[in-house]
């Protein structure tokens, strides 16, 4: 693939206490990329209303469902304070052509990201329910993980456009947020629950939304008509 770059993957270092919210992810001398990474193994709890997010189990991704989804708030306000990590260039290709490099980028990136920071709540983090960043402090929940890996990604030159923030339920109505890549070969996800790649129908979640380029609202619903 064009522009790829192997990656030499080492983390930043950061002052203690330091919260940047916008977060930010370093290239160094060379072409490696510093990263820093990020959630805790399951999200948060849904709560009450958990079972209402269920679509029917083996429900994957690339299932045809009804659009018009709206974005997580924590995901509006992240692009309000970062616009650039949420423009999909045109052009891009939607899907992602997999072989050696690509797989090799993957699987590096997931692990790295999941190993690099003490999982930790938003409550706990920054004293509000919902904030999603690229955090600098080496302490987040499981969108920040997905933020990173897909930063990461796009910095070592795979499309923003098949990379997708999906949102799902597991069968614990725990909600959950993982990173899903588009390619030529299905759809895999990158999760920090574990450092295996799967294919989508592989995971034992019930999927619940994802991003879509093509949404009016970026977003499309994977629960069923």
């Amino acid at each position: 693939m064009a522009g790829l770059r192997r990656p030499r993957i080492s983390l930043i270092a950061w002052k203690k206490g330091d919260h940047a919210p916008a977060g930010k992810i370093y290239r160094h001398r060379g072409d490696g990329v510093r990263i820093v990474g990020l959630c805790r193994p399951g999200g948060r709890i849904v709560g009450d209303h958990a079972a209402s997010l269920l679509p029917p189990a083996g429900t994957s991704p690339g299932t045809t469902a009804r659009p018009g989804s709206q974005a997580a708030f924590g995901y509006l306000a992240f692009c309000d304070r970062n616009p650039g990590e949420c423009r999909v260039p045109r052009g891009q290709p939607d899907k992602i052509a997999i072989n050696d490099d690509v797989w090799a980028i993957l699987e590096k990136v997931n692990i790295v990201v999941n190993n690099a920071v003490r999982p930790m709540d938003d409550s706990d983090h920054y004293g509000v329910t919902e904030f999603w960043t690229v955090p600098v402090d080496g302490e987040g929940d499981c969108e920040d993980y997905v933020l990173a890996k897909r930063k990461m990604l796009v910095l070592l030159g795979l499309p923003s456009s098949a990379l997708r923030i999906t949102v799902a339920v597991n069968n614990r109505f725990v909600r959950h947020a993982v990173l899903t890549v588009v390619t030529t070969q299905g759809d895999y996800v990158l999760d920090n629950a574990q450092d295996d790649i799967l294919a989508t129908e592989k995971v034992d979640y019930h999927w619940v939304e994802r991003q879509d380029p093509a949404s009016a609202t970026g977003w499309r619903s994977l629960e069923p008509r």
